[in-house]
């Protein structure tokens, strides 16, 4: 359970779970209640005025603090501010259209969201080859760093969503945005203001963390049962 004023609810398959009350979302009084209170705004919801560069600065560099095996950074970032965002989402109608007209059942909301956001991070994951470092260790620090950014921009005062979609999967898009082989889009962080108008913020279903915890003991106990023997046999 949590300590957190919440309402504890199900999913449709009867996983249990909870949601804390809206007011209590994004509270940054300190980093634990922050981290503990996290929600993300839906990309439609947010519109201009994003960051300025010096808090811009501060989150990108949040974002590049994550663990890193080897300091091989294996991610990278491309940054749309302003009508560069607009270009982009022009690029991604084009393509949207073009794929529509082929029968690929693709959304056009990433074209509306990009529209809209002053500002738009896009996250590279790259693998560096090494002999020591496996591909799955450097894509969970890519994983970090978008999370990073997230949080930074949020703690910022901002709202945030990550998003990928077909976009991120596209080769027409990859090509446009110079992602090259071995690289893969992460995500796109959209970055800026919640609109006036929007709804109330509510939370979703977040698991309780017992429920997805088993202690080393458990464990052990369960190991030893299924093997039929003793410590030493």
């Amino acid at each position: 359970m949590t300590d957190l004023p919440h309402k504890t609810i199900a999913s449709k398959h009867g996983v249990r779970g909870f949601e804390l009350e809206p007011g209590l979302l994004n509270d940054c009084s300190d980093i634990l209640r922050f981290l503990r209170t996290r929600r993300s705004v839906m990309s439609m919801e947010i519109v201009p005025p994003g960051p300025d560069e010096a808090t811009l600065a501060s989150i990108m560099e949040a974002a590049c603090r994550v663990p890193d095996h080897g300091k091989l950074t294996p991610w990278r970032f491309i940054l749309m501010r302003g009508e560069e965002c607009g270009r982009f989402a022009e690029f991604l109608r084009w393509r949207w259209r073009q794929l529509k007209e082929d029968g690929v059942e693709v959304l056009e909301r990433p074209v509306v969201v990009t529209e809209q956001a002053p500002l738009v991070v896009t996250v590279i994951s790259r693998v560096v080859e090494h002999p020591k470092i496996p591909e799955w260790e450097q894509r969970l620090s890519a994983g970090a760093a978008c999370q990073n950014l997230l949080l930074a921009a949020q703690a910022a005062g901002f709202a945030a969503h990550w998003r990928t979609g077909w976009p991120a999967y596209d080769p027409e898009v990859l090509r446009h945005l110079g992602v090259e082989d071995g690289e893969r889009v992460a995500a796109f962080i959209h970055i800026g203001t919640r609109k006036a108008d929007a709804p109330m913020l509510t939370d979703r279903r977040r698991p309780f963390w017992r429920d997805l915890t088993t202690s080393y003991g458990e464990l052990a106990a369960h190991n030893k049962a299924d093997d039929g023997a003793g410590d030493g046999a």
